[in-house]
């Protein structure tokens, strides 16, 4: 028997937020984002799930790039954090990789690049995000610079919003007046500036703007958003992980359970043994009382998550036993549901990060 920790992918989920978020900008192409092994989910399966209605995907890296050339993938994937080497460009340009380009050394790089064909190039404009990309000088020199240099095609300008996630809007609308004076600038000189903007938050709020969009987050079924609203709440979930009690035991009032004996059995409690811990990406920082579904119904986490291992107050589920099915996040049984946010709020920490942290050795399943 082997262990029973195991990650469910449901890809027909996975192809409904994907044409969810198509349905949101009907006037823009929409880029599947496949970073970080698709947020986690396994990005050779999740793009060929989604090779028939993508017309592109993106990545932040030539490696994961090429793993998904290697998989059969086809379509135009756009290098989110362009090339980290300039040796990278030959293999860009026969790939037909779309790269972004963020600072002045790559562009210099494209620019005195040998290449077996002109690159489709993705220039980045820090409207406000301060993170990558150029100023508008900056970026205005670099385009003409560009275009004129007969080393790339289809160019298009890439940002990112820096609060896109947030009620509060004011400074997305910022970076949106700093977008449009640009363009509006290069258009006055001649130059189309077809442009990607909007990332998940953006998608789920901004209603339209862009020849393209890239949701990320959102085609997995988990809320970017600090509240939520209509279309967030309509994602599925595509992940659900789920293991078994492995032991039940009972601890009689006034004992610790756990490392550092941190919960203390406030009664007689029944305590659930559960197959999972940090070395499966689940976050040792949970706290007392994080949920988890055990046969489908809530039950809290009683003390420290250790590595392989964690343990549940079960005092209240008659049912459970060694075998009973525990979700740590996604469906449970009966159509319960227990929400990867809801879990990264009882860890401090955001659904991004337990989404890609579930680690290599947890198996992925994946349905149809």
């Amino acid at each position: 028997m082997s262990r029973p920790l195991r990650a469910l992918i449901d890809l027909s989920a996975l192809r409904e937020n994907y044409q969810r978020a198509c349905a949101l900008f009907p006037q823009s192409r929409a880029i599947a984002v496949l970073k970080a092994n698709a947020y986690g989910h396994g990005a050779l399966r999740c793009a060929k799930a989604l090779e028939d209605i993508a017309p592109a995907f993106a990545v932040a890296s030539i490696e994961e790039a090429l793993a998904l050339r290697a998989g059969g993938i086809t379509q135009p994937i756009v290098l989110l954090e362009g090339f980290f080497e300039a040796s990278e460009l030959p293999e860009i340009a026969r790939q037909g990789l779309w790269t972004a380009l963020h600072s002045q050394w790559q562009v210099d790089a494209l620019l005195e690049a040998d290449l077996p064909a002109p690159v489709h190039a993705w220039l980045k404009f820090d409207s406000g995000m301060h993170r990558l990309g150029f100023s508008a000088a900056e970026f205005a020199a670099n385009w003409r610079a560009l275009a004129a240099s007969g080393k790339v095609q289809d160019m298009h300008l890439i940002t990112h919003f820096a609060t896109a996630d947030l009620d509060d809007h004011r400074y997305r609308d910022v970076q949106l007046e700093q977008i449009a004076a640009l363009r509006g600038a290069l258009q006055h000189e001649g130059h189309e500036v077809p442009c990607c903007l909007a990332n998940s938050p953006a998608t789920l709020t901004l209603q339209g703007a862009g020849n393209w969009h890239r949701p990320g987050l959102m085609l997995y079924g988990a809320d970017p958003l600090e509240h939520g609203n209509t279309s967030s709440h309509a994602l599925k979930p595509v992940m659900t992980l789920e293991s078994e009690l492995i032991a039940v035991r009972d601890v009689a009032a006034g004992e610790p359970v756990g490392y550092g004996g941190r919960f203390v059995a406030p009664r007689a409690t029944r305590i659930g043994v559960v197959a999972c811990g940090y070395g499966d990406g689940y976050d040792r920082h949970a706290r007392e009382g994080t949920p988890l579904l055990v046969d489908g119904v809530r039950a809290p986490l009683a003390g420290r998550v250790s590595m392989d291992m964690m343990t549940v107050d079960v005092s209240h589920i008659e049912t459970a036993r060694i075998g009973s099915r525990v979700t740590l996040w996604g469906s449970a049984d009966g159509g319960a549901s227990l929400s990867v946010s809801e879990v990264a709020s009882w860890c401090d920490t955001i659904n991004y990060t337990l989404l890609t942290g579930v680690m290599p050795r947890v198996p992925r399943i994946f349905i149809s």
